[in-house]
């Protein structure tokens, strides 16, 4: 197993593999060639960024069996989407910031993120998954009256589009076993979401296989796959930790 991050250190960004407490640096590029440079610097010594820099983030709704069934949803026939931009995007320990024009419920949404590793247009299931770099961790935040406010028209890339909505690291994994994964949400520490990679109705290679039929997706992009039950609302000061097991644990708090 592989875990890739991106960091800073001393104004400069760099990425490599975390091995244990230390980052392996490497040179080029990730989703390219990278060839490790022999340096390693402590975890203590830099900050970490967003494992990628997406030039999107397709996002999926109604795409879990349990909240389909708690909701009385049936499975959609296409994918049910919609795309954050680059200003969502936020690094592991980073603040998740309300809005100063809303006075709503923020939500927190626990997500597996596909990381796309090469350009993927029109494939099929074999396809798309060679085109799967690895996965991630996210947290797909919603101002959740947002939503519905103007009855006629459903303003989901206002909702979920605010600058810092799309937190996700703190790694991307090349390898996990999503057979026995897990995605777990917990705020304060208690757990609110628990499903596995199995609830998902779409899973990896069939999804990006099917996005890819309408939209290219290029090296970096992140497919997030949508929520399971327990998605609540947010209070200023809570910390949001979302934790897939052989990612690891995406944590931020939520700031005025």
């Amino acid at each position: 197993m592989t875990d890739w991050v991106r960091f800073e250190r001393n104004g400069k960004t760099g990425f490599g593999t975390l091995v244990a407490d230390a980052v392996a640096v490497f040179e080029g590029d990730m989703f390219g060639i990278a060839t490790p440079t022999g340096e390693a610097l402590t975890l203590s010594d830099v900050s970490l960024l967003t494992p990628c820099v997406p030039s999107k983030i397709v996002a999926l709704w109604n795409n879990s069996k349990s909240a389909a069934e708690k909701q009385g949803l049936e499975q959609p026939e296409d994918p049910l989407l919609f795309l954050k931009g680059p200003n969502t995007c936020l690094a592991p320990g980073g603040a998740i910031r309300k809005p100063q024009s809303y006075d709503g419920r923020v939500i927190y949404e626990a997500e597996l993120g596909i990381v796309i590793g090469k350009s993927c247009k029109d494939a099929d299931a074999a396809t798309a998954a060679e085109s799967i770099f690895g996965y991630t961790c996210v947290n797909d935040v919603t101002a959740l009256q947002v939503l519905d406010a103007d009855p006629t028209f459903p303003q989901w890339a206002r909702a979920k589009g605010y600058d810092t909505f799309g937190p996700f690291g703190p790694v991307i994994a090349t390898e996990i076993d999503l057979a026995t994964a897990t995605i777990r949400a917990e705020l304060n520490g208690r757990e609110r979401q628990n499903y596995p990679v199995s609830d998902l109705f779409l899973q990896p290679a069939d999804l990006v296989s099917r996005l890819s039929h309408f939209m290219t997706l290029e090296a970096g992009d992140i497919v997030s796959c949508g929520t399971g039950p327990g998605a609540l609302p947010m209070k200023p000061g809570a910390t949001i930790d979302v934790i897939i097991d052989g990612i690891g644990t995406l944590s931020n708090t939520y700031e005025d």
